[in-house]
C-alpha cells in the first residue's frame, strides 16, 4: 500500500527531473504502480480511509512524485457530492500527454494550489487554463483525446509540471503571490 510518506517531498531534487517518455507495451511494474496510485487517491478522498491510513487527500499523482522518471499520471476524479452516501469516482491514467488545445480564459483555485509533495501552507494564486484537451495513450498504447474542464484541467496542468520538473508553487510571484488575480476567475 502507498503511503504518504512514500510520496517524494518538494525537498527532493528527483522532482524537478524532466520524465522520459514512456515505451508501450507497459512493463508490469509500471501497471503496478499505475493501480497502486490509483489506490492510493481513491482512499485519499474517502474520509474513513484518509484517516485511517493517515493519507494526504489528492486527486492527481505523477510517477516522479514517486521517484519514477516517466511521464504517466493518474487523476481520480470524484463525481458525488458531499451529501451523497457513496462516492463516485473516474479515472484518468494518462501517458505521454500533450496540451493540444486551450482556452484563453484562465482560472485560479480560490483556496489556492495544493500538492502532495508541497506539505506546507502556500500563498498565493497559480494561473491554470479554464479548458484544456490533451492528446495522450492510454494503458494499451492507443492515442486518446480528454478534454477537462475548471478542476480537472487544473489538476491535468499541474500533473503536467510535474512531468517537466515544475511545481506549482513556481508559477507564483513571491513578491506578488496574487498577481493578475483580478484578470481571472477563482474556482
Amino acid at each position: 500500500m502507498l503511503l504518504t510518506k512514500d510520496i517524494l517531498d518538494e525537498k527532493d531534487s528527483r522532482l524537478r527531473e524532466i520524465s522520459k517518455e514512456v515505451t508501450f507495451p507497459l512493463t508490469e511494474e509500471d501497471h503496478k504502480t499505475i493501480d497502486t496510485m490509483i489506490q492510493y487517491l481513491h482512499d485519499s478522498q474517502i474520509e474513513e480511509l484518509s484517516e485511517k491510513y493517515n493519507l494526504r487527500p489528492g486527486m492527481g499523482l505523477s510517477a516522479i512524485q514517486l521517484g519514477i522518471p516517466k511521464r504517466y499520471f493518474v487523476v481520480v476524479n470524484e463525481l458525488t457530492g458531499p451529501d451523497d452516501e457513496e462516492k463516485e469516482f473516474e479515472n484518468y491514467i494518462i501517458i505521454n500527454p500533450k496540451i493540444i488545445s486551450n482556452s484563453v480564459e484562465k482560472i485560479y483555485v480560490d483556496e489556492g494550489e495544493g500538492c502532495l509533495s508541497v506539505n506546507r501552507p502556500v500563498e498565493g494564486i497559480v494561473p491554470r487554463y479554464a479548458r484544456v484537451t490533451l492528446e495522450a495513450y492510454d494503458m494499451d498504447g492507443n492515442k486518446v483525446q480528454i478534454r477537462g474542464r475548471e478542476d480537472l484541467a487544473i489538476c491535468f496542468q499541474h500533473e503536467i509540471d510535474h512531468l517537466n520538473g515544475i511545481l506549482f508553487t513556481d508559477h507564483i510571484d513571491p513578491k506578488n503571490p496574487y498577481k493578475g488575480k483580478d484578470q481571472m476567475r477563482g474556482i
